[in-house]
């Protein structure tokens, strides 16, 4: 994780230092300036109607996936848009457009739909009763006792 983000500041100064070279620092300056602009009024236009859309979601008692996936999207290009650089910005903004963001959320849900598929085939139940081997500790005089057993569900009352 920290080679990713050192790749990315080392990405941000060359694609900085790139564009200083070919039009000059003011006008790299004023372009930095004018992408943080505009992702802050994008941010704050997404922003707006993610919040209305979670509102509309929740008042019509529908469960909010979609709208809480495009908040934590808006919010990650809120991040994007206050780091300095070129990349980042328009990473921040491509977040910020509706379709765009739509593409992304609907990677990131086929990637989760995967990763739970995967994790539920290598998850093992094993039917057992538990045993608590402290039970014999708890008050109880007789060091012959037994051990509370505890079974599952399916099991009380078929033994």
């Amino acid at each position: 994780m920290l080679l990713v983000l050192f790749l990315a500041v080392v990405a941000e100064i060359t694609v900085m230092v790139t564009v200083g070279n070919l039009v000059g620092i003011l006008p790299t300056i004023l372009l930095l300036i004018a992408a943080t602009v505009l992702g802050v009024a994008l941010l704050r236009r997404e922003g707006v109607k993610t919040i209305g859309a979670l509102q509309a979601a929740i008042t019509a008692r529908r469960p909010p996936e979609r709208e809480i996936l495009d908040g934590v999207l808006v919010a990650a290009a809120g991040v994007l848009v206050i780091l300095p650089g070129f990349i980042s910005d328009i990473l921040a903004i491509l977040l910020l457009l509706p379709p765009t963001r739509a593409i992304v959320r609907r990677r990131l849900v086929r990637r989760a739909e995967v990763a739970v598929a995967n994790r539920e085939r290598r998850t093992i139940i094993v039917d057992s009763v538990v045993v608590d081997p402290d039970a014999n500790h708890h008050g109880s005089s007789d060091s012959g006792s037994n051990p509370t057993i505890f079974l599952p569900e399916s099991r009380r009352g078929t033994d």
